[in-house]
């Protein structure tokens, strides 16, 4: 294996790549046993609990992991096939470092990894994957003579146990949800979950099949939310849910088949938090909208600003004792759930409201949808930093900041513009105060971002 490809396939928060050419069995039988060196070194772990999405290749490459990590002396605990949010839990209720095998939103030909330390700790670039590549790439000579023991455990209702007791059963009324799992493990862990509530659960594309026969499990591209979008309008429903293809995301859809933003939902779950627990501190990343922190400030809270990416927020959960931290791209993470992310524990919280309110989901968002927003816009450059300074340099009066890429705020709108961690792409979301003041903010951004000497 080739130092370029450990380079292709180590991203800032996991690993991930096409399969064959980049990931196979072999490489993930090393990384396997640099994760056991690592989490042994770092917090001196005797076993790794691993877990698998539903792609064709997720049994071989978990398989030749585990024999990886149980070479170099520690057990292995097969989680089985798993959501990454039912990983996350299983590594704080046992107490142990993790591995789940999953490329999330990528396409068919896609595998990869992502890691935790006890009590899903983040392991990103800067918190251990940056050693677990120099490790695979120096290789392993030295091994203990007694390999680790092989076991299989099922948490599934565990899991759905718990994702269930962040909301209170006495107060939901009968809905009903469709859940467009799109052949990933949704299809598995969303109706364990519904099984002991008062929903009624269409559940569409539930089938695991990782070659993603119906669309593709990215559900932040609004065109692959249509068929959702369409069932709820033809059932009837109150709720749609739409789960990516780890299930630790998931996107909301109102009544009327129109989608929420993950900055909606974000101040939706908040608004409930501070209602069970008032003046808790809040988490929002740059890129969510201004009503994020309005709306924490509103009802009470202390809202609190962060980078993009969830090693950057679980740590600052853990520094500031926030309750609950959001991202506009649908990542929703919980003190109360090791600091980890689950789209399904944000999806109760919804409902619970829902059923609180008595009122349909389209009414009920109003509050929280006050500006329009641009989407991620990406772009390609050939020198991000040079367009970056390009792009502040045009803007000399503006409160401007560096916590992540370049934030300009200009009053009635604003922008953030940041690097790709893996690409020579510039990152561009803009917000506004009407649809009409966003487009024309957005094109004026753009031909900044693409002029000569941008």
């Amino acid at each position: 294996m080739t130092s370029d490809v450990l380079d292709q396939i180590f991203k800032a928060y996991d690993v991930r790549g096409t399969v064959p050419d980049q990931l196979d069995a072999d490489l993930c039988r090393a990384i396997g046993a640099a994760f056991a060196r690592f989490a042994s070194e770092t917090e001196g772990a005797t076993r790794v609990l691993v877990g698998r999405d539903m792609r064709p290749t997720g049994a071989e490459f978990a398989g030749a992991f585990s024999e990886g990590v149980q070479g170099q002396g520690l057990d292995v605990v097969d989680l089985g096939l798993a959501s990454t949010d039912l990983v996350y839990f299983a590594s704080g209720r046992l107490g142990a470092p993790a591995a789940m095998f999953t490329a999330s939103h990528n396409p068919a030909n896609y595998n990869g990894i992502k890691f935790c330390l006890t009590g899903a700790r983040a392991v990103g670039q800067d918190t251990g994957l940056d050693h677990i590549k120099a490790t695979v790439r120096g290789g392993i000579t030295d091994a203990p003579t007694e390999p680790g023991s092989l076991t299989g455990i099922d948490l599934l209702d565990d899991f759905a146990e718990h994702v269930r007791s962040f909301i209170d059963p006495s107060q939901l009324v009968p809905l009903k949800v469709v859940a467009d799992t799109a052949n990933g493990m949704g299809g598995l862990v969303v109706p364990a979950v519904f099984a002991k509530l008062p929903f009624e659960l269409d559940l569409l594309y539930g089938d695991l099949d990782g070659s993603f026969p119906n669309h593709p499990a990215d559900p932040i591209q609004i065109e692959n939310q249509a068929d959702l979008r369409a069932r709820v309008l033809e059932t009837g429903a109150d709720v749609g849910l739409a789960f990516d293809g780890d299930a630790d995301r998931v996107f909301v859809v109102d009544e009327l088949g129109e989608p929420i933003s993950g900055s909606t939902t974000t101040a939706m779950v908040a608004a409930g938090i501070l209602e069970k627990e008032p003046g808790a501190t809040v988490l929002h990343n740059l890129i969510c909208s201004k009503a994020v922190p309005e709306i924490v400030r509103e009802r009470g809270g202390t809202p609190v600003r962060t980078k993009v990416g969830h090693s950057f927020i679980k740590a600052l959960m853990a520094d500031t004792g926030a309750a609950f931290g959001g991202e506009h791209s649908a990542h929703y993470y919980f003190r109360d759930n090791w600091r980890a992310d689950s789209g399904l524990i944000a999806a109760m919280h919804v409902l619970e409201q829902r059923s609180r309110a008595g009122r349909p989901l389209s009414e009920l968002r109003k509050p929280f949808d006050r500006y329009a927003m641009s989407g991620e816009i990406n772009t390609k450059v050939d020198d991000p930093l040079v367009v970056i300074e390009h792009v502040a340099g045009a803007f000399p009066d503006a409160d401007q900041d560096r916590l992540d890429g370049l934030t300009v705020d200009l009053g009635s709108w604003w922008f953030n513009l940041r690097p790709s961690n893996t690409e020579p792409l510039l990152r561009l979301n803009l917000e506004a105060a009407d649809r009409a003041a966003c487009d024309e903010h957005v094109a004026e951004v753009l031909a900044l971002i693409r002029e000569p000497g941008g």
